[in-house]
């Protein structure tokens, strides 16, 4: 479960993702390379094609709405197929209990309110 903390600042609420999702999707891309490394090679480079065709297509002015709208098609195409050569696990959201979901909940809301309700500026 993601255990929120506050940033070094003190001015907002941290949730730790990097460690607690992303690190592990990293671990099985790596793994699922080493299984395979041409075909998740390919699709890799298909994937970083689409996504640069996209991003051209959002930052160009003239570019046509349904451009865009191909643009962004073609690059979830490519990232689904990237997302199914990882194991099932990393494909699904993070499922909480009533009783995990309401901690969470909590320990964000007792954060927030920590930095509502701490004054700005130096101390004395």
């Amino acid at each position: 479960m993601l255990r929120p903390t506050l940033t070094a600042d003190g001015t907002a609420v941290r949730l730790p993702t990097r460690d607690q999702l992303l690190a592990p999707l990293l671990d099985d891309l790596a793994t699922a390379y080493t299984e395979n490394p041409s075909l998740l090679g390919t699709l890799l480079r298909a994937h970083a094609e689409s996504v640069r065709r996209l991003d051209q297509a959002v930052t160009d002015d003239a570019m046509p709405d349904y451009e865009r709208s191909i643009r962004a098609a073609g690059a979830d195409a490519t990232r689904e197929l990237l997302l199914d050569e990882l194991p099932t696990e990393c494909q699904t959201d993070p499922h909480l209990s009533p009783d995990a979901a309401i901690t969470l909940a909590g320990r964000i809301t007792r954060l927030a309110g920590h930095i509502r309700h701490t004054p700005k500026g130096p101390r004395p």
